[in-house]
C-alpha cells in the first residue's frame, strides 16, 4: 500500500512539475497587452474629487492619452476638464488631437484663440487650415501678437516648402556670452520654449554660427569660453527648400532638431524629430497614392467630388491605354480565329508581366530616394533588374510549359505534340514578356527621375497598362509566328 501510495505521489509530482513548466514556457512567450488608459482617466474625470485631487492625478498622465479620452466625453465634460486643467496644459493636449477642429469650435471664440496661442506655432496653423475660413480668420485676429507673428511665418510658405513644418519653439545664444550668462539665457527662454536639447548659436551680426549639445553646456566650467563648445559644421536647411529636396537630408542626421534659415543665414525656426517623422509619413502617404494612380492622398471623410477629381483624370488616361491594347488584341483576329485555345491564357500572360513590372517600378523607385546614386550605378541596375526578370520568366515560363502542356493535351483532347507546342509558346511568351516588363518597370521611372518628374507618378496601374500593352504584342505576335507561321497549326 505504501509503494502505491509512493507511486501515485510520484505520478502527481510530475504532473505538477509539467504543469507549472507549460505556465512558465507560456508565461515567457505571452506579450502583455499594451495599458489603455482611457477607461481609468474617465473614472478620475467623472469622479467627484476634489478639483485639486483629480488634478494631482490626471498630471500622472501623458497629455496624449488624456487626448484620446476626450473623444469618449459629451461637450459639458470636456468644458469642464479644460476650465480644470488650464490653457497651457489644453493647449498641449490638442497637440495630440487627430481631429482638434471640432473640439475647437466647441469653445468661446477667445478661449479657443488663447489655446492656439500657446501652442507651438506649426501645430496651431496645422488646426487653423482644418477650420472654416470664416471662423480661422476670426480665431487668428484674436490670438496674442507674439503667436500670431509666429503663425503668420509659417502660413506664408507654400505646403511643400520646409519653412511650413518648422516649428519656432528653440532657444539661442549669442557667440559673446560666457558660459554663465548662457546658463542664463537658457533658463529664462526654456520658459516659453521646451525644446532645449539643442542650443543654437548665433554671430553678433544674428547669423547663424552652429549648435551646443545641453549636456556640453551643464558640465562646462565658467572659466571655459562658449566657442570651444560651438559645433560650427551643424547640419541646416533653408526655408524655400522643397521637403522632396532636403528630405534625405534630413534624415540623415540622427539629431533632435535642425535649424531653418533664410537666404541670409538667420535662423528662423528648426525641424524637430518629430517633424521629420511628420513629414516622412506624409511623402510616404503621397507616394502610395501616386503608385495607385491618384493625383493625390485621399482624406477618410473627403467630399465625393474631391475623390472623383483624384481619380478620374488617371483612370481616363488609363481607359485610353486599355483601348490601344484592345486594338492591338484585335489586330492578331487571325490568330485568335485559328487558335481560340490560346485566349484561354491570356491573362495568365497579362496578369505575370503587370506584376513583374509593378515589382520591378516599386524597387526602383526605392532606389531612386538615394540621391547620391550615380548614372553608373543606374545602369548597373538596369541590367541587374533585367537579369532577375529573365531568370524569373525563364524559371515560370519553364513550369508553365509543363502545367499548361499538360492540361491542354488531358484536359482539351489535343495531340501531345500540338498541346506542347501550344505550351511552349505559352512558355516562351511570359519569359519574353517578364523580361520586357522587367525593363520596361525600371527604365520610365529612371526617365521620368532624369527629366525631372516624380518617378512614383509611373504608378501601378500605369506600369500594368504599358505591360499589358507588351505582353500582348509578345504572346499573340510569338503564337502568330510560331504556331502558324512556322508550324502551321
Amino acid at each position: 500500500m505504501k509503494v502505491e501510495e509512493k507511486f501515485e505521489k510520484e505520478i502527481q509530482e510530475k504532473e505538477i512539475e509539467k504543469s507549472t513548466s507549460n505556465i512558465i514556457e507560456e508565461s515567457v512567450h505571452e506579450i502583455p497587452e499594451r495599458a489603455n488608459y482611457a477607461e481609468e482617466l474617465l473614472q478620475i474625470i467623472r469622479s467627484d474629487e476634489p478639483s485639486l485631487n483629480k488634478l494631482d492625478r490626471l498630471d500622472d498622465y501623458h497629455e496624449n492619452d488624456i487626448a484620446a479620452a476626450l473623444e469618449y466625453l459629451e461637450s459639458e465634460e470636456r468644458g469642464r476638464l479644460y476650465s480644470l486643467l488650464g490653457v497651457e496644459k489644453v493647449s498641449d493636449i490638442f497637440s495630440y488631437i487627430d481631429d482638434p477642429a471640432e473640439y475647437i469650435e466647441e469653445l468661446q471664440p477667445e478661449v479657443a484663440a488663447r489655446i492656439l496661442g500657446n501652442m507651438e506655432a506649426d501645430d496651431a496653423v496645422d488646426i487653423l487650415e482644418e477650420l472654416e475660413d470664416d471662423t480661422s480668420s476670426e480665431l487668428i485676429e484674436l490670438i496674442d501678437e507674439d503667436a500670431k507673428k509666429d503663425i503668420d511665418l509659417i502660413q506664408s510658405y507654400d505646403e511643400d516648402e520646409i519653412g511650413s513644418k518648422m516649428t519656432t519653439n528653440y532657444v539661442s545664444l549669442t557667440l559673446d556670452l560666457t558660459i554663465k550668462q548662457a546658463m542664463k539665457r537658457l533658463v529664462e527662454q526654456a520658459a516659453d520654449n521646451d525644446n532645449i536639447t539643442t542650443l543654437y548659436v548665433k554671430k553678433e551680426d544674428g547669423t547663424f554660427y552652429g549648435a551646443i549639445d545641453l549636456t556640453d553646456l551643464i558640465v562646462a566650467r565658467e572659466y571655459v569660453e562658449l566657442e570651444s563648445l560651438v559645433t560650427t559644421s551643424y547640419p541646416y536647411v533653408h526655408d524655400h527648400e522643397t521637403v522632396d529636396d532636403c528630405i534625405e537630408e534630413l534624415k540623415d542626421y540622427s539629431e533632435d532638431s535642425i535649424p531653418v534659415l533664410d537666404k541670409d543665414m538667420h535662423i528662423l525656426g528648426v525641424i524637430t524629430s518629430q517633424d521629420l517623422v511628420e513629414v516622412v509619413d506624409e511623402e510616404m502617404g503621397e507616394d502610395y497614392a501616386k503608385l495607385a494612380g491618384l493625383a493625390a492622398e485621399e482624406e477618410l471623410e473627403e467630399p465625393l467630388g474631391q475623390s472623383l477629381k483624384k481619380r478620374v483624370p488617371w483612370l481616363l488616361v488609363l481607359l485610353m491605354l486599355g483601348m490601344v491594347v484592345s486594338s492591338v488584341i484585335n489586330m492578331f483576329e487571325t490568330v485568335i480565329v485559328g487558335l481560340p485555345i490560346i485566349v484561354t491564357f491570356q491573362s495568365v500572360i497579362l496578369g505575370m508581366s503587370g506584376n513583374v513590372g509593378t515589382q520591378s517600378l516599386a524597387v526602383t523607385i526605392r532606389v531612386l530616394m538615394d540621391e547620391e546614386l550615380e548614372f553608373k550605378q543606374k545602369i548597373g541596375f538596369i541590367f541587374k533588374e533585367i537579369r532577375v526578370g529573365l531568370c524569373n520568366g525563364l524559371i515560370v515560363g519553364g513550369i508553365s510549359v509543363v502545367f499548361t502542356g499538360l492540361f491542354i493535351w488531358l484536359a482539351r483532347g489535343q495531340q501531345i505534340g500540338s498541346a506542347f507546342a501550344i505550351s511552349g509558346c505559352i512558355g516562351g511568351a511570359l519569359a519574353l514578356a517578364m523580361l520586357i516588363s522587367s525593363f520596361v518597370g525600371t527604365i520610365i521611372p529612371i526617365i521620368l527621375d532624369k527629366i525631372g518628374f516624380d518617378p512614383a507618378v509611373a504608378s501601378g496601374p500605369l506600369i500594368s497598362t504599358i505591360n499589358d500593352l507588351v505582353a500582348a504584342v509578345t504572346y499573340y505576335g510569338l503564337a502568330w509566328i510560331l504556331l502558324i507561321s512556322v508550324i502551321g497549326m
